[in-house]
């Protein structure tokens, strides 16, 4: 491995877990980070970076840069480092939108590298804090260029498999026309719906009855605005795109339910229904489908312990795992998730061997 030296420009949520995933990877890196100085204070303090970067043109020192600020402070620093790469410097961003960042490498003479990246992971809460070094396992890392383009992008690669995460390589360009419809569409969809029923009667308040389903379409709407404001600026064009199909389609809907013709309604409903079944079930984004062990746990002390040594010591990797639901003063149910079929019939046998209930 070329890469030794690694620099992490903002460690934030997804910056800090990488800091975290590298100190715990099997390969031995020197770590430096750049960010506000009591945040570099804690994560020195705590192992998780070796040294502390004064300025941002410190990281021009190592093999490779991890720019991991909101979108348009990433594109000011950017435009600051591009330039000033040294040879076969790698320099990756993390941010969700990817051809503002390529139309900016393209007019840039540089004896560095560029090569974009978005983890497709995150958490509700940002900030160093709430990083974490299992945070892109099992999630699908995007990288704009094809690692065949230059040897060193081989290197990039081994890095970001250590995390866990499953690289996907989508150009630039269509990246930006797939999160429009996937990822930036839903948000504002999230947020109109939140206003549109935020309505209240001198007896009612529409949202005191809003039951679960309201809340899991809506979750979305709590984000922060400071984070999307600069992706929606740099993905203008293909979320206008995306919005005016949405529009279409709830015109159409209107259309059919005016008109009653219920025929065309029900037809519209198997439509989106068997498109919502092509959605991975069994995955949180991952590139290949997890297949799911449901097991009943009770409320004792050790039990996870006991169900995580077991399958290990027969050489089973649980790839997810998600407590679904608790009963009070008895036990809860755990989803544990597996690379096959295969892997999930031995895990249960071992499981009901040691007097766990499994489905």
């Amino acid at each position: 491995m070329e890469i030794k030296n690694i620099s992490i420009i903002g460690l934030g949520l997804i910056g800090g877990s990488i800091a975290k995933a590298l100190q715990k990877s099997d390969f031995d890196f020197v770590v430096s980070a750049y960010d506000l100085p009591e945040v570099l204070s804690k994560a020195f303090n705590e192992n998780i970076i070796n040294s502390k970067l004064a300025t941002i043109e410190e990281a021009l020192n190592s093999d490779l840069i991890f720019l991991c600020l909101p979108v348009a402070k990433s594109l000011e620093v950017f435009d600051i480092i591009a330039p000033k790469l040294r040879t076969n410097t790698i320099l990756t961003d993390v941010c969700s939108v990817k051809n503002v960042f390529k139309e900016k490498w393209e007019k840039i003479v540089s004896e560095g590298i560029y090569i974009g990246g978005h983890p497709m992971t995150g958490k509700e809460k940002g900030g160093f804090d709430n990083s974490d070094s299992l945070l892109f396992e099992n999630s699908v890392y995007i990288l704009t260029e094809n690692a065949n383009a230059n040897p060193l992008f081989g290197d990039l690669q081994k890095i970001i498999t250590s995390f866990g995460s499953n690289i996907l390589h989508i150009p630039a360009k269509q990246h930006d026309v797939i999160a429009a419809s996937i990822s930036h569409l839903p948000q504002l969809v999230s947020v109109a719906l939140v206003n549109a029923a935020s309505l209240k009667t001198d007896s009612y308040n529409f949202l005191d009855l809003a039951a679960g389903g309201f809340r899991d379409m809506t979750r979305i709407a709590s984000s922060d605005f400071i984070i999307w404001e600069s992706i929606i600026a740099n993905n203008k064009s293909q979320i206008l795109t995306a919005l005016d199909k949405f529009l279409y389609e709830l015109s159409t809907l209107s259309r059919f339910i005016s008109n009653d013709n219920y025929a065309a309604i029900e037809s519209y409903f198997e439509n989106a229904r068997m498109h919502r079944d092509e959605v991975p079930q069994k995955t949180k984004g991952f590139l290949h489908p997890l297949f799911d062990l449901f097991v009943f746990v009770t409320d004792k002390p050790g039990a996870i312990s006991k169900i995580s040594t077991a399958l290990f010591n027969s050489g089973i990797n649980i790839k997810d795992m998600e407590l679904l639901k608790i009963r009070e003063g008895a036990g809860g149910t755990f989803r544990l998730s597996f690379e096959s079929a295969e892997i999930v019939e031995q895990a249960s046998n071992i499981l009901k061997n040691i007097g766990f209930e499994t489905a």
